[in-house]
């Protein structure tokens, strides 16, 4: 929720005056187990590569990596990794595109700053299973029926890969245009009525987005400027 709160805040250009940044910072210390994954709250919830992710966006926008474990998060994602060369919820699980796209960019942030978390043998396989993931939109998993969600969640994984031009872009728009309800609206496959996530896949196709943060770039700067301002 705090994830999700300050992009609210910063599309709306709040100005964060009001935010505890230390608070912030402890409360993340707090979340992190043991074994470098993250919960929603201290010591409650579950714990997988989603919170991880929201915890680095959170600590590479106030540019604080100070509090937690990063060596120990990084471990943590790695572990999710399955042969496939996609991403599971948690250390054996079986991939899928929203858990590949929270790791692809968890790492991507630490990279910027720790150096490079994937070697290229790892990076090629998994490009090659968020391709195989395309059958005109995307699917989530293997062997499963596409939806409209997953034309962010793999397509947005692919861009930060640097292999976004590997999507074939119009198939792609066209499953999107189908997934249109006829009184607005985009559903997760074409004919079902519309929902509230749905409406994800039209970032990917709308605006420049900043595949990292998820969010579009100018309201993301906006984020990085804002809170790592001195209070």
């Amino acid at each position: 929720m705090t994830y999700t709160a300050i992009l609210s805040l910063s599309i709306l250009e709040d100005g964060l005056s009001r935010l505890d940044r230390p608070g912030i910072v402890t409360f993340l210390r707090s979340t992190q187990l043991p074994d470098g994954s993250f919960t929603p709250t201290p010591e409650w919830g579950e714990s997988d590569v989603r919170l991880v992710y929201c915890a680095f966006v959170l600590c590479f926008l106030l540019d604080d990596w100070s509090h937690i474990d990063v060596e120990k998060a990084v471990d943590f994602v790695r572990r999710c990794r399955t042969y496939e060369g996609g991403f599971g919820q948690t250390p054996g699980q079986e991939a899928q595109g929203g858990t590949t796209y929270c790791s692809i960019a968890a790492l991507n942030l630490v990279a910027n700053i720790f150096g490079e978390t994937m070697a290229p043998d790892e990076r090629e396989e998994t490009v090659r299973w968020l391709i195989q993931r395309q059958t005109g939109g995307f699917q989530g998993r293997t062997e499963k029926e596409q939806d409209a969600c997953y034309s962010f969640w793999c397509g947005a994984a692919l861009q930060i890969l640097g292999a976004g031009d590997l999507v074939d872009a119009d198939a792609n728009a066209e499953f999107l245009n189908r997934c249109q309800f006829k009184f607005g609206g985009i559903a997760k496959i074409p004919e079902e009525r519309p929902d509230i996530k749905s409406e994800e896949p039209a970032s990917w196709v709308i605006g420049r987005l900043h595949t990292t943060i998820n969010a579009q770039a100018k309201t993301a700067q906006w984020a990085i400027d804002s809170m790592r301002q001195k209070a």
